[in-house]
């Protein structure tokens, strides 16, 4: 059974995507300030030139899945682990290297949401951070052009007032939640299926153009056997397996609801992660504190009525969710947005080239010393601010990582260092705010806002 429902023509189309874990324990906590939207951007790119009466812009369905390695059986993985997701991938738009912008959930979705680095966000020093509203995110755009924003969630650091609901008219958590610090105890994908088809449900969030937002947790460790899944095995990445198969099984649920609502013909499905997960490469577990590419190479499936299926290899960032997002529905974007729409190359118009360099960070916290990261082409040079320590990878003859090419290659280590300092001139960071003990030991003491003192 085939997915799509109904294709749009193209030449008809006018369109102008919690977590918090490796093996250390953390702690909690403050926000203030308002920002107002930023003067708008250019118009909207349509996926085709108009012909004829124009149809609207596009719904979009974001579904995030919390810890969704890239290795998944659409780009190889042997193991049948998500069959719908799969199938959805088959008739839709993959993109084989694509990259959160953090290794865990509080600085990835954060600056998914901010279409910025995580850096150059007003936020807490906290692991499990706080963000003022002086941020802007792209879902108050989505509001000012009177379009509907509903999120729903399945971790208690989503409803713990850090501020990520910033732009959202409905904003609710799955029932039944408990926080630990240090791992998610909670099966709640059933849960997420069951309160997306409500929210969804509702005249009130779909009988105009609406964003929905839905982040489902169960890959998340605590890794659990589910019955629903065949028996993969006992260790480690056997029940992570088990998990992707049952969350895979309640996206399919939601999804095949979806088919039947009238809003479903003119919706774009947008699925992919906020980090990865490591199984023991480079002697980790979880995520978090490292910017491994198992850490920040995510899926990404981009599904868009009437736009065929097709594979894109040129490497992607998280930071281009919002304006592609934007685009699809209509919506001119704010300027603080510092990605790029996806729209045109979605189309198909031209070849899909790299991204002038894919940024990855770890900003200083409680918990992580800082890190960043800087790809270009083949090469992805890493830094660790706190020692100065430069390591260098070929990414296409050594994606695990293992053989440090700094030494070897001193002339593309300092070119790609060059490009990393400049992209933090031309983006400065924030430094982090709340009071708090930060891992190098210095206090978080910087700004709630643009116009708090340092």
């Amino acid at each position: 059974m085939r997915f799509t429902p109904s294709v749009w023509p193209i030449g008809l189309l006018f369109l102008s995507v919690a977590c918090e874990q490796t093996a250390t324990p953390r702690p909690t906590p403050a926000p203030t300030a308002r920002a107002p939207i930023r003067a708008p951007v250019p118009t909207p790119t349509p996926l085709a030139a108009p012909a004829g009466e124009p149809r609207p812009p596009l719904n979009v369905i974001l579904i995030t899945i919390d810890s969704l390695r890239a290795d998944m059986p659409w780009s190889g993985y042997p193991r049948k682990i998500a069959p719908f997701l799969t199938e959805l991938a088959a008739e839709s738009v993959v993109y084989e290297r694509a990259y959160s912008m953090s290794s865990y959930t509080a600085k990835s979705v954060s600056s998914m949401l901010a279409g910025r680095y995580p850096s150059t966000l007003y936020r807490s020093g906290a692991f499990f951070a706080n963000f003022s509203p002086a941020n802007v995110f792209f879902t108050e755009a989505l509001q000012a052009h009177n379009i509907r924003t509903i999120g729903w969630h399945a971790h208690m650091y989503f409803g713990q007032h850090k501020g990520l609901d910033q732009g959202f008219d409905e904003w609710q958590l799955v029932p039944g939640l408990t926080f630990n610090s240090e791992t998610d105890e909670h099966v709640t994908s059933e849960k997420m299926t069951a309160l997306g088809i409500e929210l969804l449900g509702k005249p009130v969030n779909t009988s105009r153009q609406f964003f929905a937002w839905a982040h489902y947790m169960d890959p998340h460790d605590q890794y659990i056997k589910h019955p629903e899944s065949p028996d993969f095995g006992r260790n480690n990445r056997d029940r992570y397996d088990s998990e992707v198969f049952y969350t895979d099984l309640f996206v399919k649920k939601l999804l095949e609801w979806a088919k039947t609502q009238p809003w479903f013909s003119h919706t774009a499905i947008i699925v992919s992660a906020d980090h990865g997960e490591a199984f023991g490469e480079h002697q980790m577990f979880k995520h978090a504190f490292e910017l491994w590419d198992v850490l920040t190479h995510v899926p990404l499936i981009i599904h868009v009525p009437g736009v065929p299926a097709q594979r894109i290899v040129a490497r992607r960032s998280a930071i281009d969710l919002a304006p592609t997002i934007l685009d699809l529905m209509g919506c001119p974007a704010p300027s603080s947005l510092l990605g790029k729409s996806l729209v045109p190359e979605l189309a198909g118009a031209g070849t899909a080239e790299e991204r002038p360099f894919i940024l990855l960070e770890l900003p200083e916290d409680t918990h992580n010393a800082p890190r960043r990261a800087l790809i270009k082409g083949a090469f992805k040079l890493a830094t660790r601010d706190d020692s100065h320590q430069l390591s260098l990878y070929n990414l296409d003859q050594d994606p695990g990582e293992l053989t440090d090419l700094a030494s070897q290659l001193p002339q593309k280590r300092d070119e790609l260092k060059q490009l990393l300092d400049q992209a933090y001139i031309t983006n400065p960071s924030v430094e982090p705010y709340g009071g708090m003990q930060l891992r190098t030991g210095k206090r978080a003491a910087g700004p709630t806002g643009p116009t708090s003192p340092r």
